[in-house]
């Protein structure tokens, strides 16, 4: 029996779930080496300039042991013989310039590669920000916006934590092992061939690691991705989930995801569990040989105490980055799989392109022409299988149609959210695919039933289209289309805060300032899609008054349930499935006497007797 979380399909297009073949893993591994490298490039000089104060850091550390060999050898002994406390004080100067530029070589390091994580963190943003703005609908539309929130947040910040730690953890790693393994067969070879002798089993074991905590870390970001989507659609959809009493299963679906999180985390750290001992045994046990043979040499005077204790010394500084190197795995881990969700993310071809050779358009006069346009949202399923029309410039041309007739759809080609399968959409006589996305959105602009809000201001929403716009400019738009009485009556006016998408404001006063921002704009091209389909009856009077300021002197493409919206048009086609069934004024449509148009007019005066 399926779980909630199965039954409930939070799924996006980059990911992969499950066991990964060799080939998709290459894959995988491959496009996040890829994103990587392009990310660390720009920081390359800094980056090895920290390399260098991480060798001097290590170098410093490494020194230490080799110098307490030396005082116990050759400092202590003139003592003895003769007071000379020369060599014991050289000594210890050498281990306390050792300990200072260690410590001065840490807070260098530290400083810096904080400033340049950051810079990091603020790149990858801002790249994987502009990239999700520059994908068209159609992605969006099947991206849900937890999952674009999950890639923003914490694959990011896996990312940064890799940065942050796992370099630094892997260079002295890396330092250690080969600097200590060379300190330790020069000290003495036989000894150190003993103490190598726990290779194998060091290599076996962290090879076993990474290839489980690859797994590992991989579902974790998959399942904390469930967590963070689910929770955002809640919210989200919270008047749905309420009004629907939706709490319980919701509940139910939460409880199932943020398991599932759990579980992917408790297998991480079982290995890290497992690991970690695992390490610690091998070097305790390597230690205890090291000292049982070095002893038994110690005493048939063929090495001195000194080089003992420095021996066990880098033995415990041999093994310490073990622990390290598991830490940096786990890292290395969650930013690898958060790799894989971010490059498959960016590597997203928008459906719409922008053109390498753009035409420029100036003053568009806002004449539309579909000519011969196909279109499907899924291949074999034309919602227009050949649409020939043209809008004028200036004219108001209402749709009409049932749902799924392609009213809608042709708004969207208008706007270019989409281009057509076949056929061309044309702005003044040009192919909307020539047209530079910032001409084309200067002169078409649409405005749908949601009247979307953003965080800001009245007056900031108002002058959404154009950021530019004076107060005064913002303030006559508003008075221009009726929005100017009830703005100003808000506890602040024009700068009263907007929160929660606009949900102080009435329906209709939000589509009030959508229109005031549409007008501000000042577009050839006009689009309402179901403008005041959502309204009350007096909301929709209220709009309905500014509709006639805002169309006037512009190109209009209108698509209502209500015909009270269309009764102005210059223009009415009537659709069905993607066909053009009646074509006219509304006067002439209604004058027929029959038709499409004529029924649903008479169906809306009788429901207003």
């Amino acid at each position: 029996m399926s779980t909630p979380a199965q039954q409930w399909r939070g799924v996006a297009s980059d990911d992969i779930e499950g066991d990964l073949t060799a080939e998709t893993s290459a894959r995988l591994a491959g496009r996040s080496r890829r994103l990587l490298g392009e990310v660390l490039r720009p920081w390359r000089r800094a980056l090895w300039w920290l390399m260098v104060v991480v060798v001097v850091e290590n170098a410093a550390r490494l020194s230490i042991p080799y110098l307490v060999k030396e005082g116990i050898d050759t400092g202590i002994p003139p003592i003895r013989a003769s007071g000379d406390l020369g060599p014991l004080l050289l000594v210890v100067a050498l281990v306390l310039v050792a300990t200072v530029t260690q410590a001065v070589s840490r807070n260098l390091f530290l400083v810096r590669s904080g400033l340049i994580g950051q810079d990091i963190l603020l790149s990858i943003r801002r790249r994987v920000f502009r990239h999700f703005q520059q994908l068209s609908p159609a992605f969006h539309d099947r991206y849900t916006s937890g999952r674009v929130i999950s890639r923003q947040t914490s694959d990011v910040d896996a990312i940064y934590e890799m940065l942050e730690t796992g370099f630094d953890g892997l260079v002295t790693a890396a330092l250690t092992l080969v600097g200590t393994s060379v300190l330790l067969l020069v000290l003495d070879v036989k000894l150190g061939l003993v103490a190598l002798l726990c290779g194998p089993a060091l290599v076996l074991l962290t090879n076993w690691f990474r290839k489980e905590s690859a797994k590992s870390y991989r579902a974790t970001r998959e399942k904390v991705a469930l967590v963070i989507v689910h929770f955002v659609e809640s919210m989200n959809g919270i008047r749905a989930v309420q009004a629907f009493r939706r709490e319980p299963r919701n509940q139910a679906i939460f409880d199932d995801v943020n398991d599932q999180y759990r579980r992917a985390n408790l297998v991480a750290f079982r290995l890290v569990a497992w690991f970690m001992p695992g390490i610690r045994l091998i070097g305790n046990v390597t230690i205890a040989a090291v000292l049982l043979y070095g002893g038994y040499l110690a005493y048939h005077g063929e090495v001195t105490i000194g080089v003992l204790a420095a021996f066990l010394l880098y033995l415990r500084q041999f093994f310490e980055p073990m622990m390290e190197i598991s830490q940096f795995y786990n890292t290395f881990q969650s930013a690898s799989a958060a790799l894989e969700k971010l490059s498959g993310v960016l590597e997203e071809v928008p459906d719409v392109a922008e053109p390498t050779d753009p035409v420029p358009l100036a003053d568009p006069r806002g004449e539309i022409r579909f000519d011969g346009v196909r279109f499907a949202y899924v291949e074999g399923a034309d919602v227009l299988p050949d649409l020939d029309l043209t809008v004028p410039a200036g004219q108001t041309l209402a749709l009409v149609g049932t749902t799924g007739a392609g009213k809608t759809t042709i708004a969207k080609l208008a706007t270019r959210f989409y281009d057509p399968s076949g056929g061309a959409v044309l702005l003044d006589g040009v192919d909307l695919r020539r047209l530079a996305a910032t001409d084309l959105h200067r002169a078409v602009v649409m405005v749908t039933q949601e009247s979307y809000l953003f965080t800001g201001t009245v007056a900031d929403n108002i002058r959404f289209g154009r950021p530019d716009a004076t107060d005064e400019e913002v303030e006559s738009a508003a008075r221009s289309l009726g929005a100017h009485e009830f703005i100003t009556a808000l506890p602040q006016g024009y700068d009263t805060p907007v929160s929660n998408r606009g949900g102080l404001l009435s329906a209709g006063q939000r589509q009030l300032v959508a229109f005031a921002r549409a007008f501000l704009a000042d577009p050839a091209v006009l689009i309402l899609d179901e403008a005041t389909s959502s309204l009350d009856i007096p909301s929709e009077r209220l709009v309905q008054r500014a509709l006639g300021t805002i169309l006037a002197g512009r190109t209009a493409i209108v698509i209502a349930h209500r015909l009270s919206t269309v009764e102005n048009a210059d223009r009415v086609l009537v659709l069905e499935h993607g066909r053009i069934v009646e074509d006219g004024t509304p006067g002439e449509l209604v004058a027929a006497g029959a038709g499409r148009y004529s029924d649903l007019h008479r169906a809306w005066v009788d429901s207003l007797a």
